[in-house]
C-alpha cells in the first residue's frame, strides 16, 4: 500500500507541474528589468539561394515572389536575398553568353561540377527590390574573372548590399580547389581574403561592401574573431560585414528544442559576434543556414518540427545581435529543407512566417526566459521602446501519438484590457505539408504552388486582469501575441 500510495503522490506532482504556470513579466519598455536587448534589422530574415539555381527560382518556381512578398507585406520591406553556395566556386564569368547560367547535369536533381553565368544573371538579380548578397568565386584564384563579374553585379544590381568573395573556404583543400593548392589554414585564408578584399573592393571602387567569412566550421577555429585579428585594417575597410554558415542537424526532437536551440547560438555564435560589433559599423550576419546540411533530411526538414526550430532560431540568432538570416535553398525539386520550390510548400515557412511577424516593424528584441527549459518567451519592442508583440514557445515535443499535453503560460504587465493572438499549429511535429497535414497559422495555411494565403485569418481574443493574461499551448506549438 505505501508503495502504491507514492506511486499516486508522484502522479500528482507531475500533473500539478504540467498545470502550473509558466509566468514572464514583459518590461514596459526597452532597457528595463535587467533583460538583454538586441536591436533589430527591418528584415531580419531572408533567403540564400545556391548559385547555380538561383536563375530558375527567379524565372520557373512560381511561388517565389509571393513567398517574399508575404514577408514583405508584414514588414514593410523586402526580405534580403544571398546568392552563392558550393556551385559559386564552381562558376566562372563568361561575358560572351546570353544565357544566366550554362551547365550540364545528369539528372535535375543534380548540381553542376562546373558552369559559367553571364551579365544577364546579374540582370536578373537587380530586378529584386530587396537588398541582394552576390557570391563569386575565390576557389578557382581567378580573380580577374571575379573582378570582372563583380564590376558587373555592381553596375546591374541597383540594391546590392555585398559581394561574397568565396564560400566556405575551410573545405577548399578538400574540393580540390586551386587556391588552397598549398598549405591552407584560417590563418592563410584570412591574407587570402584581406587581399581578395583590396582588389575587389578597389577595382570596383567601393568600400564596406564585402560579406567577410563565409565559413561553415566552428567558430573560433574558422571564424570572425580570427579574421580580424589578422591585423588587416585596410582590408577591414572593404568589409560591411561577417558571415558565418550554420547546419545544426540532428533529429526532429532535438533540432525543435528550445535548450537546444539556445545552445547552439549562443556556444557557436556569441563571442564571434560580440568580435564584430567591436568593430564599428559591423554586423554578423548567418549568410547561409538551414536545419541539416547537404539539402537537409527527408525525416526531418520538411516537418513541422523544423518549423519551429526555424522560428525560434530566427529569434534567438536575433537576440543574439545577428543582424539577418539567411535560410537556404539548394537544387530546384530536390531540396528538403525548402520553403518553395519543391513539390509542395515546406512546412519550415510557416516557422519563418511566425518569427518575420512577430518582428515586423520592432526596433528591439528580448528572450524573457532562461533557455534551459522547452519553454520559451520573447518580446519585439516599437520604435518608442513599448512592447509591441511577444511570441509563446511550447517546444514539448509531439511525435502524433498519445495524449497531446498542453502547457500554461501567463504574461504580467499587460497594460491593455484584452489582447488577441495567432496559433501556429500542426496535428504533430512529424506534419509535412506534402503528406497531406498542414501546419496553419492564425487559422490560414498557404497554397501549394502560389504561397498565396488560403483561409480566414482567425485571431484568439485573451482577457487581461489585473495586468496579466495566461494562455495555453499544447505540445508542439507557438502563439503569437499581439500587446497593442
Amino acid at each position: 500500500m505505501a508503495k502504491s500510495g507514492g506511486l499516486l503522490a508522484l502522479c500528482l506532482a507531475a500533473a500539478q507541474s504540467v498545470a502550473a504556470a509558466v509566468t514572464f513579466d514583459v518590461p514596459s519598455k526597452v532597457g528595463t528589468v535587467g533583460y538583454k536587448y538586441a536591436p533589430l534589422d527591418p528584415a531580419p530574415v531572408g533567403i540564400s539561394f545556391e548559385f547555380f539555381a538561383f536563375p530558375s527560382y527567379f524565372t520557373n518556381v512560381t511561388s517565389t515572389s509571393q513567398c517574399l512578398a508575404n514577408w514583405k507585406a508584414l514588414t514593410g520591406v523586402w526580405p534580403p536575398i544571398r546568392i552563392g553556395g558550393t556551385t559559386q566556386d564552381r562558376a566562372s564569368y563568361d561575358a560572351s553568353t546570353s544565357a544566366y547560367v550554362v551547365y550540364t547535369v545528369k539528372t535535375a536533381a543534380d548540381a553542376p561540377s562546373a558552369l559559367t553565368f553571364g551579365p544577364k544573371f546579374m540582370t536578373l538579380a537587380g530586378t529584386y527590390p530587396g537588398t541582394v548578397v552576390v557570391g563569386l568565386n575565390r576557389g578557382k584564384n581567378n580573380i580577374e574573372n571575379t573582378i570582372a563579374a563583380a564590376k558587373v553585379a555592381v553596375s546591374e544590381v541597383k540594391n546590392l548590399l555585398a559581394i561574397e568573395l568565396g564560400n566556405e573556404p575551410e573545405y577548399y583543400t578538400k574540393d580540390g580547389q586551386p587556391i588552397a593548392s598549398g598549405t591552407w589554414n584560417p590563418s592563410v585564408d584570412a591574407a587570402s581574403q584581406n587581399n581578395w578584399n583590396i582588389r575587389v573592393g578597389s577595382a570596383v571602387g567601393k568600400k564596406n561592401i564585402i560579406q567577410a567569412g563565409n565559413w561553415n566550421d566552428a567558430a573560433p577555429k574558422w571564424g570572425a574573431a580570427q579574421l580580424i585579428a589578422s591585423g588587416n585594417g585596410t582590408a577591414r575597410e572593404y568589409v560591411r560585414h561577417y558571415a558565418h554558415h550554420n547546419y545544426p542537424g540532428g533529429t526532429i526532437q532535438s533540432l525543435m528544442t528550445h535548450p537546444t536551440t539556445v545552445k547552439n547560438v549562443r556556444n557557436q555564435f556569441e563571442a564571434d559576434v560580440a568580435a564584430v560589433k567591436a568593430q564599428t559599423g559591423k554586423e554578423y550576419v548567418l549568410g547561409e543556414t538551414n536545419s541539416v546540411s547537404g539539402g537537409g533530411a527527408a525525416g526531418v526538414s520538411p516537418t513541422f518540427g523544423a518549423a519551429l526550430w526555424t522560428m525560434d532560431y530566427s529569434l534567438r540568432a536575433a537576440y543574439h545581435n545577428v543582424s539577418r538570416i539567411y535560410f537556404h535553398h539548394g537544387t530546384v525539386g530536390n531540396c528538403q529543407y525548402c520553403f518553395f520550390g519543391r513539390y509542395s510548400m515546406g512546412a519550415p515557412y510557416y516557422g519563418a512566417y511566425a518569427a518575420v511577424a512577430l518582428m515586423a516593424g520592432g526596433s528591439h528584441i528580448t528572450a524573457l526566459d532562461s533557455g534551459t527549459t522547452n519553454y520559451a518567451a520573447y518580446v519585439v519592442f516599437d520604435s518608442q521602446g513599448a512592447p509591441l508583440r511577444a511570441l509563446l514557445y511550447n517546444s514539448d515535443y509531439l511525435s502524433g501519438g498519445g495524449t497531446r499535453s498542453s502547457q500554461s503560460f501567463t504574461l504580467t504587465g499587460l497594460t491593455a484590457a484584452t489582447v488577441k493572438a495567432k496559433r501556429l499549429t500542426a496535428a504533430s511535429a512529424g506534419s509535412r505539408v506534402d503528406q497531406g497535414s498542414s501546419p496553419s497559422f492564425g487559422g490560414q495555411t498557404f497554397v501549394d504552388g502560389t504561397c498565396v494565403a488560403d483561409g480566414t485569418e482567425t485571431y484568439e481574443t485573451t482577457a487581461v486582469s489585473g495586468g496579466q493574461a495566461t494562455f495555453s499551448l499544447k505540445a508542439t506549438e507557438a502563439l503569437v501575441v499581439y500587446l497593442q
